[in-house]
Formats: structure tokens, sequence, C-alpha cells
């Protein structure tokens, strides 16, 4: 059986995180939500490309979940967290390749 893509754990992790404090309005279940989908992603990518590459894109996970902070004034929320979603996924799917 395949792993789950890093790319839709990633996804799913930002997208979930940030939909979790539009609902519930709880900075600490969003935490939750946005940290298991990114140490999920880190563990499928290091299964697929091995440790470099899941550090590589542990990195890319903090990094795009901080930016959209910062991004969310200058272009609102959901379009900063999308933002920050399309680039750490495509980050991932690139990582997580075999070879």
């Amino acid at each position: 059986m395949r792993s789950v893509p890093p790319a839709l754990l990633s996804s799913a992790g930002l997208i979930g995180g940030f939909a979790v404090t539009r609902v519930q309005r709880h900075r600490s279940w969003s935490g939750l939500v946005a940290g298991a989908g990114g140490l999920a992603a880190v563990e499928s990518c290091r299964r697929r490309g091995g440790a470099g590459r899941a550090l590589l894109l542990g990195g890319a996970y903090a990094a795009g979940l901080a930016g959209s902070h910062p991004l969310a004034r200058r272009i609102g929320a959901w379009p900063a967290v999308l933002t920050a979603t399309a680039g750490v996924a495509a980050a991932a799917h690139l990582l997580s390749r075999h070879g």
C-alpha cells in the first residue's frame, strides 16, 4: 500500500488548520491540526526521499505557516493561506520524488 503524498498532507494541514481557526476560534486546535499535517507530510517525505529532503520540507512547511501571517495583512487571510499552501505543496511534491 502506498503512503499518502506529502503534498496532500501538507495542504490538508495548512488549509485544515486555518479552517479550524475560522470555525472554532481556538488557535490551540488549529495548531494541532497544522502540526499533525506537517509531521505527517515530513514523515511521508522521509519514507519517499530520505531524511535530508524531509528536513527541507519541514523547513518549507514552517516558513509557509509563518509567512502566511504577514502576507494575510496584504492580500487577505484565505488568499494568504492558499498561496502559502501552493508553495509548500510544490516543494513537497519536488522533495518527495524518488531519485
